[in-house]
C-alpha cells in the first residue's frame, strides 16, 4: 500500500475536498477553527455570522465582554472556554502581532486556544502555506485504521504523515481524510463495503 495510491483514490472520490468552514478573512477562519473543536462545522457556520457581525476584528473581540461572547458561541459547546480563548487570543493578536493573524505555525501557536491542528488549518487554508498536516479526530482515526501510523499522539501522527505525504499535498490530505471519515469511514459504523480504499485497508471488515 502506498500513500500515493491512497491520495489518488481519495482525490477521485472527493474532488471538492476543502474546508467546510465559512470565512472571508484569516481572522474569521481562525475563530471558526477554534469554535470547531468538538463541534460540527455546520453548527459553527450557523454561529459565526452573528459573532462576526458583533466582533469582526481582533480589536473588537479583545474588548468584548466574556458573557456576551459566551452567549454568541453557546451552541458550539464548551462555550466558556471557547469564549475565553477567543478573547484572550484576540488580545494576543493585538498586543503582539498588531492585530494581524500570523502566517506561520510557530507564531500562531503562541495565541491562546491555538494548537498545531488549528495553526495548520489556518496557515494552509488562509495563506496557502503548508508547514504541516492538520490532525483532527478523523485524520487520526483513518491514519490508524489504514495502518499509516502506530501512535495515538497527534504530533507523532503528523510527523509520520509528513514523511509519507508529498509536501504539495500536505494541505489537501487532511481534507481528503476528513471527507472520507465523514462519508464512509465513520467512527462507529465504517462502510467498508462501499470504501474506495477497502482493498488497501488492513482494518477492512469485508
Amino acid at each position: 500500500m502506498t500513500m500515493d495510491e491512497i491520495i489518488s483514490r481519495l482525490k477521485d472520490e472527493y474532488p471538492e475536498a476543502d474546508t467546510t468552514l465559512d470565512y472571508e478573512t484569516p481572522y474569521e477562519l481562525l475563530v471558526a477553527t477554534v469554535l470547531s473543536a468538538q463541534c460540527t462545522d455546520e453548527r459553527v457556520n450557523k454561529v459565526t455570522p452573528d459573532l462576526f457581525d458583533e466582533y469582526p476584528t481582533p480589536e473588537a473581540m479583545a474588548e468584548a465582554p466574556q458573557e456576551d461572547v459566551e452567549e454568541l458561541v453557546r451552541s458550539t459547546g464548551f462555550y466558556s472556554r471557547k469564549a475565553r480563548h477567543l478573547r484572550e487570543g484576540a488580545q494576543t493578536l493585538v498586543e503582539e502581532f498588531d492585530g494581524d493573524v500570523p502566517q506561520n505555525v510557530n507564531d500562531l501557536t503562541r495565541v491562546e486556544g491555538v494548537g498545531r491542528k488549528t495553526a495548520n488549518v489556518v496557515v494552509s487554508n488562509a495563506f496557502g502555506t503548508h508547514e504541516g498536516i492538520a490532525v483532527d479526530t478523523h485524520v487520526q482515526r483513518l491514519s490508524q485504521r489504514l495502518g499509516l501510523v502506530d501512535t495515538d499522539d497527534r504530533d507523532g501522527i503528523e510527523d509520520a504523515l509528513r514523511e509519507q505525504v508529498p509536501r504539495e499535498d500536505w494541505g489537501l490530505v487532511s481534507h481528503l481524510l476528513i471527507f472520507h471519515g465523514r462519508a464512509t469511514c465513520t467512527a462507529r459504523s465504517p462502510d467498508c463495503g462501499d470504501c474506495v480504499l477497502e482493498d488497501l485497508c488492513p482494518s477492512s471488515r469485508v
